[in-house]
């Protein structure tokens, strides 16, 4: 498979050849969720997949349960639906904790992480809504050692599954990060990890992984959802699957029936948000960005695509997109980039007329 058709293959899946027409839950179940560190970025990430995308559609469905922010994939806050999270958070449990305890091991020496739950929970009993630092002060005096960050990050990020709670998150809303349990938030606790020598959520997430990022090596696989293990689900599910090879001779797996257009179909211009699935979903990101560019979107800077490649950056000043280019663009397509720019800067700001011009 050529590297042009697998950027085709790629578009495709994350919705980024045409807008879809499909209900916004839809599409957040499709693409396994959002990275959304940054509260408004998903909005501008559904805004470029979707057909005339209300965000309004999204703040009811944060509001009303059936999305939430919440720590899952790579230790990231993702916006995910609320059946992802229940149905995934076991499997991504010991991830997550050893996500913490590889920056905090020496600060959380001799915490007993089942006592530490325990407290946590009991202070989150009263159904209160804390910001990570709150609940850690509220069990320091028990561990005085290993100070609040490290306490707060072990309790929110990894020993309780937890939501980010509504205004954090809305269009257009500020609001600081309270956390409360999954489980008082949804009305059901998580489903619990399968059986030992079964593996029926990793076997899920390859076959969810592929629909939305693939055709993928199973490194990309476990660059995006860094959870360990997931070659044996793979290989639980290889009867099901297809593959190919790319340039580089690597083995890239697929499901069978998902789109895979010709090489040569016509990618528009499409602007990210920060932090973008696109980009951050694989290991081997050449297929979108070339190498000198990996860092863009971790750096949280928004890309443009040109060509369905990142071509250029973006940000907004006071109400009008300005494009930085990373290379030489054609007259078409600086024309085109504009004519995106504006469309962009309209659904940012709700003017009527809105202006974009690309720096330099």
């Amino acid at each position: 498979m050529t590297s042009r058709a697998l950027n085709r293959a790629s578009l495709a899946r994350q919705l980024l050849l045409d807008r879809a027409d499909v209900p916004v839950l839809d599409a957040v179940s499709h693409l396994g969720g959002l990275q959304a560190q940054e509260p408004q970025e998903p909005f501008i990430g559904l805004w470029s997949r979707l057909r005339d995308f209300d965000p309004a559609a999204l703040d009811e469905l944060l509001t009303g349960r059936q999305v939430v922010r919440t720590h899952l994939m790579r230790r990231t806050v993702h916006l995910v639906t609320s059946a992802d999270v229940l149905a995934w958070r076991s499997r991504h449990d010991a991830m997550l904790k050893q996500k913490v305890l590889g920056v905090y091991r020496r600060e959380l020496d001799g915490v007993d992480l089942a006592e530490l739950a325990a407290a946590g929970r009991a202070v989150l009993a009263d159904g209160e809504g804390r910001s990570m630092s709150d609940l850690a002060r509220a069990v320091e005096e028990r561990w005085p050692e290993a100070g609040v960050r490290a306490l707060g990050e072990m309790l929110v990020a990894a020993l309780i599954p937890t939501a980010q709670m509504p205004p954090r998150g809305l269009w257009r809303t500020k609001g600081g990060v309270r956390n409360t349990p999954l489980d008082s938030w949804l009305g059901r606790e998580v489903d619990a990890l399968a059986p030992e020598g079964t593996d029926p959520v990793g076997a899920e997430l390859v076959r969810r992984y592929l629909a939305a990022y693939g055709p993928a090596t199973t490194a990309d696989l476990r660059a995006w959802s860094g959870v360990a293990g997931l070659p044996g689900a793979v290989k639980a599910v290889r009867d099901e699957l297809i593959s190919f090879r790319d340039e580089r001779g690597r083995e890239l797996l697929d499901l069978p029936d998902a789109p895979r257009p010709d090489e040569d179909t016509p990618a528009p211009v499409r602007f990210l948000p920060a932090f973008d699935n696109a980009l951050l979903g694989y290991d081997d990101r050449t297929r979108i960005v070339d190498d000198e560019h990996r860092n863009l979107s971790i750096a949280g800077e928004r890309v443009v695509l040109v060509d369905g490649r990142v071509s250029a950056t973006w940000t907004v000043d006071e109400d009008e997109v300005i494009v930085f280019p990373l290379r030489d663009l054609t007259r078409a397509e600086r024309t085109d980039v504009v004519e995106e720019g504006r469309e962009t800067a309209s659904f940012l700001s709700d003017k009527a007329s809105n202006s974009a011009r690309i720096a330099g």
